[in-house]
């Protein structure tokens, strides 16, 4: 069939991204899904700093590539065959996904059987992880096309466009009334922003979480904390950030304010915080959320800063204060059981996940976003798709 997808020619483009030419919306070929593999009609995509890392160099990624990794959608076909032992439904299709079900994309299929899937999500999937970076499907199939150019897939999903052909093992499915604004979301900035204070700090009750960079990441780490019943500071220099983090409940500063309060109280660390999660991706952020963890506390890294970036650390801090820091990978989560608990706390009220979307735009919107993304001017950019649209 044919769609219309964002495809992403050459890497390191520089900005302004509206006039560098290298992102733009094109007719391409989309293949049938083959065994295992479902066709899903996107219906909303977020723009993250992972889709703007390939465009501008700083992960390489083989190219042309059709862009996009968080998405919701729904499934229009399910293809031949396939891994049926894992059915644990009642209608014979593998995990309940059958035509007419919305789905959750998430950027990293996880097959379940390799040695890192049985680290409880600490590790990602080796399986995903080689498909990822060689911009295929599980099993190394690529189901797009431009004319005889073969166009590669971007973590499994390629969802800026009307459609994608996606492994079953890169998606969850949820219930209709979960819509798709809120559905898109929950595969990237809700699993690792949330996965970085649930997974991987693993905060005691009461304890005090700050958040430092408040992108679509770490906003939605802060919703997931406040959500738990904990106190949060939020971190971050853009104000129109601060006051939305206000008004969701949490306390807010710059980082200076939250570095000269750490540093007035650094006797009784009053003002640092047993948990500190990083999702800025910067060298420099990452320092700033150590600075401001308290003795025995835990420093969670989620951001990812380009390749080159290096931070300083001083290490007799980590021995004297008995320190630990975790690097957490899509917030070190397991989709298909993590993404139920925060449909959960969405249901009862208490994680308002459309506070996220910042803008909501088209297709051809693209690169003026990718602007406003490095900017910082935005949370969570969201593609939403008129069904009218086609080749």
């Amino acid at each position: 069939m044919q769609i219309v997808g964002a495809v992403l020619d050459r890497t390191g483009a520089s900005p302004p991204y509206a006039t560098s030419g290298a992102l733009r919306a094109t007719t391409l070929e989309l293949d049938p899904p083959g065994p295992g593999e479902l066709l899903v009609r996107i219906e909303a995509a977020g723009l993250c700093h992972s889709d703007l890392s390939v465009v501008d160099g700083s992960r390489e990624r083989p190219v042309p590539m059709l862009l996009g990794h968080e998405a919701a959608g729904i499934v229009e076909a399910v293809g031949a065959g396939g891994d049926d032992d894992t059915d644990d439904d009642t209608d014979g299709e593998p995990d309940g996904i059958a035509p007419g079900r919305r789905v959750v994309l998430t950027f990293l299929p996880r097959c379940g059987a390799c040695a890192a899937c049985a680290t409880d999500g600490r590790l990602p999937c080796t399986v995903g992880s080689a498909a990822n970076a060689a911009g295929t499907l599980v099993g190394g199939a690529v189901r797009l096309h431009r004319g005889p150019t073969p166009v590669h897939h971007h973590l499994g999903a390629s969802a800026f466009a009307t459609h994608a052909v996606v492994h079953r093992t890169s998606v969850v499915p949820v219930d209709d009334d979960v819509p798709a604004d809120v559905a898109a979301l929950l595969g990237c900035a809700v699993l690792t922003g949330g996965g970085a204070v649930v997974n991987a700090g693993r905060p005691a009750t009461g304890d005090r979480v700050t958040v430092v960079g408040l992108g679509g990441v770490g906003m939605a780490a802060l919703l997931v904390a406040r959500a738990l019943g904990h106190e949060v500071l939020g971190v971050d220099p853009v104000p129109a950030k601060l006051e939305l983090a206000r008004s969701l409940g949490a306390t807010a500063c710059t980082p200076t304010e939250a570095l000269d309060a750490a540093l007035d109280t650094a006797h009784d660390g009053g003002a640092r915080a047993p948990l500190v999660v990083e999702a800025a991706g910067s060298a420099r952020a990452f320092e700033t959320a150590l600075a401001l963890t308290a003795p025995g506390g835990t420093t969670v890294t989620a951001g990812l800063p380009g390749p080159d970036a290096r931070a300083s650390v001083a290490p007799l801090t980590l021995t004297a204060e008995a320190r630990t820091v975790v690097g957490s990978y899509l917030g070190s989560s397991v989709p298909r059981r993590d993404i139920p608990r925060y449909v959960d706390l969405w249901r009862a009220g208490r994680l308002p996940l459309e506070s996220l979307v910042s803008a909501r735009i088209g297709l051809e919107d693209l690169p003026t976003a990718l602007d406003q993304l490095a900017a910082g001017a935005q949370l969570r950019q969201l593609i939403t798709f008129d069904e009218r649209i086609t080749a």
